[in-house]
């Protein structure tokens, strides 16, 4: 066999019959579901500073002297 005929049998069987656009429709489903899922997580973290905004103001004047001698952290 010579390399042309070995090309035009592997062109044949690699033809395909059926609808492409429905084969490949799942992969556009899995990625608005995993996008979906990673939506909800981000909105899950929405007004999370403002649920705990009494804890943060009294840790806040109680380290209120280390805050500031210590200057950003360093």
């Amino acid at each position: 066999m010579s390399l042309v005929t070995i090309l035009a049998f592997a062109a044949e069987e690699a033809e395909h019959t059926g609808n492409v656009q429905l084969e490949t429709l799942w992969y556009g489903v899995v990625a608005i579901v995993v996008f979906a899922a990673l939506g909800l997580v981000t909105a899950s973290y929405r007004n999370v500073a403002n649920r705990h905004s009494a804890k943060a103001e009294a840790y806040a004047k109680s380290h209120a002297n280390e805050v500031q001698r210590s200057g950003h952290g360093h």
